[in-house]
């Protein structure tokens, strides 16, 4: 089924109700929209686009996002969605490539991108002004959505996505996180490009709104007032956006009465911030693990075990109709609390990377998804996730999982973030270096007592570095390579 089906149904049967919003301000119908994406994609064939080419969006967040995205699943294409704040390099990178025919930009990147067709420009204008086409027949493991992962670690590959991983993805919201209806909304508070934009699609296939922030991105007293505005309101958020709501002046009086769910996940919550989400936006909470080469459906912690502030230092449990296993380095399985490679199975695994058949070979080998992520299965499924492989410390032979001491630095009131990596020792193999963004005083000897108290000796940091900020990429994850760089320059 060609993913854009399930716009067109929803225009049948509620053709006068709201789909896109920018703000408060509705800006098209469900029969407008499915309208405007027929006539975009008769205007992407008549470029001379063939079914199976690859689009690129490099845009912020806007309506017209959505209308290219759904043209070209209609006509038959691929997208290519690319993160607005990328760097011009990166752009290049990408669209060499995924190979794309056809980039489209808002304004303010045309730049960073020459010979792309930018929003608002005459060619813009005739391309949404052609005649409509009928929606392209197309099989499920066609291409859908190329999307290509954060690269914290190196180049960045890209996942293939299918239309029968997305509708997978799409009925597994549906199972595990929310039923919609008409009146329900979304808001667009995180990249359209990423999660956000995923779980837009089940929202058009029930009706229901979805809307994007007058400023395009995440302002925190702008999306606390749209709640009020908006029925129904469900949003994805990083576990950094959800700590910059919490902090935010106007998140005490905020009327949260239309706030339906947030899902969150691609970073760590740590159970600090958790709880203090809990106490402000009450049983709303949806944890979500997933990754971009089956997004967002690995596991999930739903609703009511956040209410009742149970297994909050786990991720949740198999998403439905999806598979998990933790293994050894020969893939054998784990008893229950024994820490390994994560592993995942499902229709929302991606097909393979983009012209990279020696890695889609060690990604999917023996039939599951190596996810590169570290984690032990309690013994009624629950999945906890200790780290990146990559990202575990050895130190004197012994490993150190960073996240179990973040967790502890995180309970001190004066740490608003912080970071462990390992760094090179001469005796040890690795030591544990802290990078702690304070929020009020204190010292290297307080962390070191608090650590003390709750871990092991040989767990606990040897060198605390204040810092003004973390480094991040353009999802909000911490870049661990590059305070590994700071911590031996």
């Amino acid at each position: 089924m060609n993913l854009a089906q399930l716009l067109h149904s929803a225009a049948r049967r509620l053709p006068q109700a709201p789909a896109l919003a920018v703000g408060t301000r509705t800006v098209a119908s469900y029969a407008q929209f499915a309208a405007r994406v027929a006539r975009l994609a008769g205007g992407l064939r008549a470029r001379g686009l063939a079914p199976g080419d690859r689009v690129a969006l490099a845009m912020k967040n806007c309506p017209e996002y959505y209308e290219l995205l759904f043209a070209c699943w209609h006509a038959g294409l691929a997208a290519v969605p690319i993160n607005a704040k990328l760097h011009a390099r990166e752009f290049a990178y990408i669209l060499e490539n995924s190979g794309a025919r056809l980039a489209f930009v808002t304004p303010d990147l045309a730049p960073a991108i020459p010979g792309a067709l930018s929003l608002g420009s005459p060619d813009w204008r005739r391309l949404a002004a052609d005649a409509p086409l009928p929606v392209a027949d197309v099989a499920p493991d066609d291409l859908a959505w190329l999307f290509y992962t954060s690269g914290t670690t190196g180049v960045p590959k890209g996942a293939m996505l299918t239309h029968r991983n997305l509708l997978f993805a799409t009925q597994a919201y549906y199972a595990d996180i929310d039923r919609l209806a008409p009146g329900d909304s979304i808001l667009h508070a995180a990249p359209m490009s990423h999660g956000s934009g995923l779980y837009g699609v089940p929202h058009v296939a029930a009706g229901a709104l979805n809307v994007i922030p007058e400023s395009g991105g995440f302002e925190p007293e702008e999306i606390l007032a749209l709640i009020t505005a908006h029925g129904g309101v469900s949003f994805f958020a990083a576990p950094t956006m959800i700590v910059r709501l919490l902090a935010s002046p106007a998140a005490g009086d905020a009327d949260l009465r239309n706030l339906k769910t947030i899902t969150y996940g691609g970073a760590p919550m740590y159970v600090a911030d958790a709880g203090r989400a809990i106490d402000l936006f009450g049983p709303r909470l949806y944890q979500l693990f997933g990754q971009g080469e089956s997004p967002m459906t690995i596991t999930g912690l739903p609703q009511p075990e956040h209410a009742a502030r149970t297994h909050l230092e786990t991720c949740g449990y198999a998403r439905t109709g999806v598979e998990v296993r933790v293994v050894d380095d020969e893939d054998r399985d784990l008893p229950p609390g024994e820490v390994g490679e994560i592993l995942t199975r499902s229709d929302c695994v991606m097909a393979g990377y983009w012209r990279n058949a020696e890695a889609t070979a060690q990604a999917l080998r023996g039939g599951w998804l190596h996810t590169g992520d570290l984690g032990s299965l309690d013994a009624a499924g629950y999945l906890t996730i200790r780290d990146r492989s990559k990202d575990m410390i050895i130190s004197g032979g012994s490993n150190i999982y960073p996240r179990e001491i973040e967790e502890v630095l995180l309970r001190h009131p004066a740490v608003a973030e912080c970071s462990v990596i390992g760094r090179p020792h001469a005796e040890w193999g690795e030591e544990v270096v802290a990078f702690v963004v304070r929020r009020g005083a204190v010292t290297p000897q307080d962390l070191d007592e608090l650590c003390l108290a709750h871990i092991a000796r040989f767990k606990r940091p040897r060198d605390y570095r204040f810092v003004d900020s973390l480094p991040k990429n353009n999802y909000g994850k911490v870049l661990k390579t590059e305070l590994r760089r700071l911590a031996t320059a």
